[in-house]
């Protein structure tokens, strides 16, 4: 693998992530600690460096096998990041939200767990709607200058409140969130309204969960293996049976899966984007690492796009109106650079 710059920082990381929720064997499903070290065994030996875990995947014991396995591999090669917010105890009212004081403690448990002195970058995991946000950037950069992490970073928080973080960061020379963790797939769009185009403001790379819509859009459920999920989801409906087809149609084309067809999409989209590629084998790691030597044309592309377009709504598809474009630039639309 070759490897990208998270965000407005120095920090390399590979071009696929991998995504850590399923180690352990909690809940009936999920990788054993010897499964899991094959899996990073794998990753590593591809050139992969960067681990997205949490503190409550799978009760914590993920994060216990990655602390496993970095005692016997090099710490510092490896780029670790973890979560702070959700509950690991009921009996706490400060043991769960995005208070400094969860912060804090959930840090340090993360750091035992991880068996580490300091976790490269820490996302707030999900966004509780009552901490002020100026309380939580202080308490990362506190946590930054205490060498306890080094980068922050944030997920599934409105676009308005992640804005207003890293623009009261740069006014008080606080650290900003330099990476942005969002659903996103050819499923799962809505993050282009306000998300992206503010998380490409502020030179975040967005790291997507479930960039293949937890298997949908592999065709796996079009195969007929409907596995754990229900039959409402959205991933059986029309639309992403549709959208679906074209992702295998591509593939077939290019005689790759359908797995490289739809992380490719989000690696080479408009934005610096890196997909969280989560495995409970390794065959399925192996296959989803041969990605990286995979190309969409711009056909493809647009084949794509085309087929898993949403509605933008307002403001998004007013400003793409050609009477509204022809207005703001005076007919130079299509001669002056974007940003």
């Amino acid at each position: 693998m070759n490897y990208k710059l998270l965000g407005r920082s120095g920090l390399k990381v590979s071009e696929l992530c991998l995504g850590t929720m399923g180690f352990g064997t909690e809940g009936g499903w999920g990788a054993d600690a010897a499964t899991s070290f094959a899996i990073m065994d794998a990753y590593a030996n591809a050139g992969g460096n960067f681990f997205d875990t949490a503190n409550v995947y799978k009760l914590g014991t993920s994060e216990k096998i990655i602390g496993d396995y970095m005692s016997n591999h090099d710490r510092d090669y490896f780029v670790l990041a973890t979560k702070y917010t959700l509950k690991d105890n009921v009996t706490n009212p400060n043991a769960s939200g995005n208070n400094r004081k969860n912060m804090m403690r959930s840090v340090e448990e993360s750091l035992k767990r991880l068996k580490t002195d300091f976790i490269d970058v820490l996302y707030l995991h999900i966004w509780d709607n009552i901490s002020p946000i100026d309380e939580v950037l202080r308490a990362m950069d506190d946590l930054i200058k205490q060498g306890k992490i080094t980068y922050a970073a944030i997920s599934d928080t409105p676009a308005w409140v992640v804005a207003k973080g890293n623009t009261l960061a740069e006014l008080m020379g606080w650290s900003q969130f330099i990476a942005l963790q969002v659903e996103y797939s050819l499923l799962a769009r809505t993050a282009e309204r306000e998300l992206i185009p503010m998380a490409k403001h502020f030179g975040m790379t967005v790291t997507p969960w479930a960039p293949l819509a937890g298997g949908a859009l592999t065709g796996k459920y079009l195969k007929g293996d409907k596995g754990r999920i229900k039959p409402e989801s959205n991933r059986l409906n029309a639309r992403a049976e549709k959208i679906t087809k074209v992702v295998m149609e591509v593939a077939a084309e290019l005689g790759v899966s359908e797995s490289h067809v739809a992380l490719n999409w989000t690696r080479q989209q408009y934005f610096s984007c890196i997909p969280i590629v989560g495995a409970t084998k390794v065959n399925q790691l192996l296959d989803n690492l041969k990605t990286v030597d995979v190309v969409l044309n711009a056909e493809q592309m647009k084949r794509l796009s085309d087929a898993s377009a949403i509605e933008l709504g307002f403001p998004g598809d007013f400003f793409n109106e050609e009477a509204v474009k022809n207005n703001s630039f005076g007919g130079f639309y299509d001669r002056v650079e974007k940003r």
